[in-house]
């Protein structure tokens, strides 16, 4: 049976739990990191040497990085589907996947840890607003390919709508104001009629 290690509010691991939801698999999960602690203790270590979540033991297979593990997963367990059976839309599954740490993640931060766990009145606005600004731009990009297809790869969900899905709940889930991008927010409607979407990934923001 799979086993997961990883709280429910981490993004990493909403990435990884949100597939397991999808594919129906039997699994295990087990509260580590942020108030759960354990990410030094010896047994986890000898698990995962970066001391971060997710980890899974598949049958005794263990790994860790939640990319890499959504990959395994959807190679293992949905291949031709989730994973795509064809080198070239696998590699845009994975450009998709890997897409976003490249600007709007990095500036999402930025903005939430601005917004939600800092004072009112220690903020640097101007960090926060810069930050939006460029989620907004870099947001655009994925706007404009989604004009023509349903998810990222086309007509059907993939593992590459996984990481970025995971984003974009964040991006609509804060009080913020955002530019109107119509595509992805139609993309983003048709994430939210799924229930392990719905369920592993939109976990209250606190």
């Amino acid at each position: 049976m799979l086993k997961v290690w990883g709280r429910t509010n981490s993004i990493n691991v909403q990435k990884v739990m949100w597939l397991v939801g999808e594919l129906d698999l039997e699994h295990e999960r087990v509260d580590v990191g942020g108030p759960f602690g354990g990410l030094d203790q010896p047994d986890y270590v000898a698990m995962n040497p970066t001391s971060r979540i997710p980890t899974i033991d598949d049958d005794g297979f263990t790994m860790w990085e939640s990319h890499a593990i959504v990959r395994y997963l959807a190679a293992k367990y949905a291949s031709g589907s989730w994973c795509p059976s064809n080198a070239p839309d696998r590699a845009r599954a994975d450009q998709w996947m890997d897409w976003p740490y490249n600007g709007v993640y990095q500036n999402l931060i930025v903005a939430f840890l601005g917004l939600y766990r800092t004072p009112k009145d220690e903020r640097d606005n101007d960090v926060i607003s810069k930050a939006l600004h460029i989620c907004g731009r870099e947001l655009r990009v994925l706007d404009s390919h989604l004009g023509s297809r349903q998810f990222v790869l086309g007509d059907e969900i993939s593992m590459g709508d996984i990481p970025i899905g995971c984003i974009t709940y964040r991006w609509y889930a804060m009080d913020i104001e955002r530019p109107h991008l119509p595509h992805l927010e139609s993309w983003y409607a048709r994430l939210q009629e799924r229930p392990a979407f719905r369920e592993h990934a939109m976990i209250p923001l606190g």
